[in-house]
Parts: C-alpha cells; sequence; structure tokens
C-alpha cells in the first residue's frame, strides 16, 4: 500500500511541477504597452475591477470636456472603447490556452469493487500518459512559442486599433473643416443665382446667363448634401472607434482644424535604420516557423504511437476463510498502428511547416517593399500638402484681393467676384483634402514601420488636384 501511494505521490508532483507555470498578463500589457509606446503612450490597461473602470470613466470625463486631439482621442479610446477591451481579454483567453497545452493531463484514479459468494474483491489503478510524461520539455516549449506569437499579435493588434482611431479622428476633422468651405460655396452660388434672377427680371440678363447661375447653384446644394454626409459619416466612424455612448457623442467637440504640417518630413534614411526583424509582421512569422518546427517533431511521434502507464493494487478478501491477499502491478496501454500508421497526418504537418517556412520568407522579403511604399505614399502627401499651403492658396488669394480691387474700382461686376471667391474657397477646400491625405499616410506610415501595414485611405493623394480642378469650374 505505502508503495503504491508513494508512485502515486511521484506522479502527482510531476504533475505540479509542470503547472505552476501561468499567464502573468498585466506584465504582458506592460511589455506591449512598452513596445508599441508611441501608439499607446504606455496607458495600456484591462479593466478588471471597480476602481480601474471608475478611473478609466473619469480621464473619458476629462478628455470629452475640451476639443479632442488626435493623440487625446487615442487615449480615449484606450480608456474608453469596449471594443478594445475585448480585444485585450481574447487576447488573455488565446494566452491562457497556448500555456494550457503545455501541461500534462491529469492523471485518471480508477476504483473498483466487486463481489462473488464469499469473496469481495477491490481495485485501485492509477493511470497517467507516459509519451505525455516523455515528450513534456518538448511541448513547454510549444507553448511557450504559442504564447510569444499571442503577444505579438496583441502588439500587431493593438497597432492596428490606434491607427484606424488616428484616420478615423483625420477624415472627421477633415470632413467637419470641408463642410464649412461648402457651406460657403452655396451661400455665394445661393447669392448669385439670386442676383441673376432679379437681373433677368429687369431686363439686364438673358435666359442663358441665368441657366448658368442656377445651375451652378444647384450643383453647390448637391455638393453641400453630399459634404453634410460625409461629415456625418466619418463622425459616426470616429464615435465607434472611441466606443462613446449616446449621452458621450454630445460632449464630443472636435478641432475646426486639422494639424499644420511638421516643419520638415521624416527622412527615409531614418526609416532604412528599423532592422526588418523588429518588424512585428516578421516576428510573428519567425515565431509561427518556429512552433512549426517544433510541432512538427513532437506530432511525428505521436502519430505513430501513444503509451499510457497505470499502477495497480488490488485486495481480495475471502470472508469464509477470513483472509486478505494484495496484488501488485501495473499495465501498459500502447496503441498499435495498424489500421492507421499516420501518413496523412504526417503529410499535412510537413505541409504546414513547409508553409510557415515560405510565409516567413514572404514576410521578410515584403517588408521592405510596403515601406517603401508607405513612405512614398507620406512624402508624396506631404509634398502635395506643402504646395498647396505654400503655392497655391496664397495664389488665390492674392488673385483674391487683385479682383476685390478692380471690383471696388468697378472694372468687374460682381458675378466676376462671385465666381473668383467660388474658386478660392475651392482651392482652400482642396488644400483640406491634401492635408487629410498627409495625416492619413502618417497614420499608416508609423503602423507601417511597427510591421502592421495599414493603407493610407480609399482616396489617392492625387485626388486632391483633382477635386480643386473639379471646384474651381
Amino acid at each position: 500500500m505505502k508503495s503504491f501511494f508513494k508512485l502515486g505521490a511521484v506522479a502527482m508532483a510531476t504533475f505540479v511541477l509542470a503547472g505552476c507555470a501561468s499567464v502573468n498578463f498585466d506584465q504582458t500589457l506592460a511589455d506591449t504597452s512598452s513596445s508599441v509606446g508611441t501608439f499607446t503612450g504606455g496607458k495600456l490597461e484591462l479593466s478588471r475591477t471597480k476602481q480601474q473602470t471608475q478611473a478609466r470613466n473619469k480621464l473619458t470625463a476629462d478628455l470629452l470636456a475640451q476639443p479632442l486631439g488626435m493623440n487625446e482621442a487615442v487615449q480615449l479610446s484606450l480608456a474608453n472603447s469596449p471594443s478594445l477591451q475585448a480585444l485585450l481579454a481574447q487576447s488573455w483567453a488565446e494566452m491562457a490556452q497556448a500555456e494550457q497545452s503545455g501541461r500534462l493531463a491529469n492523471p485518471v484514479f480508477t476504483f473498483e469493487r466487486m463481489r462473488f459468494v464469499d469473496e469481495l474483491e477491490i481495485g485501485r489503478l492509477l493511470s497517467f500518459g507516459l509519451l505525455d510524461l516523455l515528450t513534456l520539455p518538448r511541448r513547454q516549449a510549444i507553448a511557450q512559442g504559442q504564447v510569444a506569437q499571442a503577444k505579438i499579435q496583441l502588439s500587431a493588434s493593438v497597432v492596428e486599433q490606434v491607427t484606424q482611431v488616428r484616420q478615423a479622428w483625420v477624415r472627421a476633422v477633415a470632413t467637419q473643416q470641408t463642410l464649412q468651405y461648402a457651406q460657403q460655396v452655396n451661400a455665394a452660388a445661393q447669392a448669385g443665382a439670386e442676383l441673376a434672377r432679379r437681373m433677368q427680371q429687369a431686363g439686364n440678363f438673358n435666359k442663358l446667363q441665368r441657366a448658368k447661375e442656377q445651375n451652378f447653384y444647384a450643383e453647390a446644394a448637391a455638393q453641400l448634401a453630399a459634404a453634410q454626409h460625409a461629415s456625418t459619416a466619418a463622425r459616426e466612424e470616429l464615435v465607434r472607434q472611441l466606443g462613446l455612448t449616446d449621452a458621450q457623442v454630445e460632449q464630443l467637440k472636435l478641432p475646426e482644424r486639422l494639424p499644420d504640417l511638421p516643419k520638415t518630413p521624416i527622412q527615409a534614411s531614418v526609416l532604412t535604420a528599423s532592422a526588418k526583424e523588429q518588424r512585428l509582421d516578421v516576428q510573428l512569422a519567425k515565431h509561427q516557423l518556429d512552433v512549426a518546427g517544433k510541432s512538427q517533431g513532437l506530432n511525428l511521434l505521436t502519430s505513430l504511437l501513444d503509451v499510457e502507464l497505470g499502477i495497480r493494487r488490488d485486495t481480495v478478501f475471502d470472508n469464509g476463510a477470513g483472509t486478505s491477499a494484495v496484488r501488485k502491478g501495473y499495465e501498459l496501454d500502447v496503441r498499435l498502428p495498424i489500421f492507421d500508421w499516420g501518413t496523412s497526418q504526417r503529410a499535412a504537418m510537413n505541409a504546414q511547416s513547409l508553409a510557415a517556412a515560405n510565409r516567413y520568407e514572404s514576410t521578410v522579403r515584403g517588408a521592405s517593399s510596403q515601406l517603401r511604399e508607405s513612405y512614398s505614399a507620406y512624402r508624396t502627401a506631404y509634398d502635395v500638402a506643402r504646395h498647396y499651403r505654400d503655392e497655391i492658396v496664397p495664389l488665390r488669394k492674392t488673385m483674391g484681393e487683385e479682383t476685390m480691387l478692380r471690383y471696388n474700382g468697378m472694372l468687374i461686376g460682381v458675378f466676376e467676384l462671385l465666381a473668383d471667391t467660388r474658386e478660392q474657397i475651392s482651392s482652400v477646400s482642396a488644400a483640406i483634402n491634401a492635408y487629410q491625405q498627409f495625416w492619413l499616410a502618417d497614420a499608416a506610415l508609423a503602423a507601417s514601420v511597427t510591421g502592421k501595414p495599414t493603407s493610407a485611405g480609399a482616396m489617392s493623394v492625387s485626388s486632391a488636384a483633382t477635386a480643386g480642378a473639379e471646384g474651381g469650374h
């Protein structure tokens, strides 16, 4: 009896040692926040207590009490967004599941009691997977690799979430600013159409001249409606990214205009100094390759056989003779590869390892290309926005001043003045669009440098020039 429980104690000690480690998610969040600090500001937190929730609510109220800048929008999302909290909780669950896969299954204790005439037999069996115990180091290494993989995926997901918040904020502010100028264009067009109507009634305008002014007013009204919806849609997208309630939406205030351009753009040499191995997508692909390699070696063995070891102790009582006897021994259950030799399973493992290797190579090769493309979009957007700021808008302003002088000198009429005003407003609207494309590209470039390639937006940087040309007609 003592030897039976001695063996059981040894087995249980092994299981305890195997299962003592667990995921420290608070430390994981701290590490993630540090590794992507430019995105989170070191304020990544999963709320699990009433105090944490109260602190988040207070921060949310403080941020909504003033116009929300881009960095403040990111802070608000980190503090208030339920989708981000769901992302963190899901990552915790995935890490816990990955860590669980590296533990031994609990042993099975079987108790039997059988009576035959005057005999009573009590059987005790403690069994566990011998192959699981022998492969424990390899399975723990695989589990650690999967946990590391989940941590990198968490960082990538946080980067993606913050980038979406930044871009949503840019669109919301830009469309709000564009709406203001669309209202000015509509007001000028309305004034021109009304003046043309009165002049036709007075006999100073023919039907064609009035129709032209009325047509421009009709187009301006349609453009204003489109701008109003675009502003509403962009604002609601930002609301969803921030996770605001209906009451919080009423408190949301945005700046009147986008930030100024940086004095100098980011230089390409700064980007190339970042090693490809530091990118999140490269790190993730590398961990996937390592896990695939370790798993292949383990699954190669488990696909061929499985071994269960059981320690047995039976006691037989003879009630008629008043005696008892003890029988000790062990059981060994071996799965025989007769019908299934695991060839298909091993083929699948080989294919998965090959796919992981090629996926890693593809990620490494594509990293530099993605970064060059993101930088090209960033630099082009910067140059276009700067061109509008330094060349087109000042020229339009000068033209407007000269037109006003000619109007005051009665060298031109009011319709020429209104047309010049509309063209000047259209140029400013195109400049706003160019600024929007720059800040979208700036957010996308920051994500690409980290290793989470993100599109700068559906609208290309060249559309700023197109918008200016269309608006000036």
